[in-house]
């Protein structure tokens, strides 16, 4: 499954260093001034998980393939791009179709680096994105919703779901609030509610960009951006783009070393995969054999169809059972030969819900 995050921000914020540094390519193209970026890059990264490694070396696995996450870096915004500033509302079509915005915050002084706004405010350049994001949504609901209405006056149940939940979004976006404070009435309005495609309604993770001394431990200012997430629901991070970019030069023999010197236990990437799985509701089981072991990624919640879908739809549609082996007991017991023996291999059904972490092997019949 894996996820796809666009990656926004005011122009020179390190949104296009971050990214060059997250998918270790020189893909996009990061310069000092505005609108370097004209399309969108696109960056896929495995996603590091320590228990993949364990894993493959219990089964014995030839090869291991991690899951994938998906970055888009999409060029900066400006005040007015609801309207057609700057490179305009080609660049909330791309925001469109990710799952997730990564929006990155410039939480750091540097002279030589022009800010669009001739300030640092990481709150105020939040709230410049935000307010564009939000403009664009209320243009299409102020068009949607009193359709909407009028149909369902006639009786089109359609209409009338559709008017009660954009309804209630259209409103919370008058008051200056994102669409996805909406709270959905039941099952139908949430499917029609994500159709919408609203951009204020993606989950929201706020990288806070520091200088390389502030890394460890943040500032004041990537702390007000976390007090602002927290009233939001949204997740904060803090990264610092320069480091990244240094790590990714550097032999992965030496990385552990040099994160430590500057007092830091991980990369940014795997605190940025982290914080987005948390806010997306994703989870990882594995597969394991001696050819590969394997990461797959799952909503949580998931039943066992659901997740075997994820591999092919074959295994969803043919499902008869999971043979499931709890991370902790693949390891302890040696692999699938000590945990069937010690009564740990399990046989679940179609309501089986996946945990994280679980060893699948999956039967099917199509």
């Amino acid at each position: 499954m894996g996820f796809r995050c666009g990656i926004v921000g005011l122009p020179n914020v390190g949104k296009s260093t971050l990214f060059n540094a997250l998918t270790e390519t020189q893909a996009a193209q990061a310069a000092n001034y505005p609108f370097c970026t004209i399309e969108p890059n696109v960056g896929q990264v495995a996603v590091p998980d320590a228990r993949l490694d364990q894993i493959a070396k219990i089964a014995g696995s030839a090869k291991i393939i991690e899951t994938q996450l998906g970055f888009v870096d999409i060029a900066g915004l400006v005040k007015g791009a609801s309207k057609g500033e700057g490179l305009g509302n080609q660049f909330l079509a791309n925001i469109r179709e990710v799952d997730a915005i990564v929006h990155v915050l410039r939480c750091f002084e540097d002279d030589d680096i022009q800010h669009v706004a001739n300030k640092v405010d990481a709150l105020s350049d939040a709230e410049v994105v935000e307010t564009e994001l939000m403009l664009s949504d209320l243009e299409s609901l102020e068009k949607r919703v009193p359709a909407a209405e009028k149909k369902a006056k006639a009786g089109d149940k359609e209409a009338k779901v559709l008017a009660s939940v954009l309804g209630q979004a259209l409103e919370l976006l008058r008051e200056g609030k994102p669409a996805r404070l909406t709270v959905p009435a039941d099952i139908e309005e949430e499917r029609v509610f994500e159709q919408a495609q609203l951009l204020t309604a993606k989950p929201v993770l706020y990288v806070c960009n520091v200088a390389e001394e502030d890394a460890a431990t943040g500032n004041a200012m990537s702390e007000q951006v976390a007090a602002k997430a927290k009233t939001e629901g949204a997740q904060s991070v803090v990264v610092s783009a320069a480091i990244e970019a240094d790590l990714v030069t550097m032999p992965a023999e030496d990385r552990g070393e040099f994160l430590a010197e500057l007092g830091l236990s991980e990369s940014g990437l795997a605190r940025v995969i982290r914080a987005g799985y948390e806010l997306l509701g994703l989870q990882t089981y594995f597969t394991a054999g001696p050819k590969e072991a394997r990461a797959w990624t799952f909503p949580k919640g998931a039943k066992a169809p659901q997740a075997a879908g994820e591999i092919h739809s074959d295994f969803e549609r043919g499902f008869i059972k999971a043979e499931t082996i709890a991370f902790e007991d693949f390891v302890s017991l040696g692999g699938e030969s000590g945990a069937r023996d010690a009564g740990k291999l399990r046989q679940e059904g179609k309501e089986y819900l996946v945990q994280d972490g679980d060893i699948l092997n999956f039967k099917f019949n199509v």
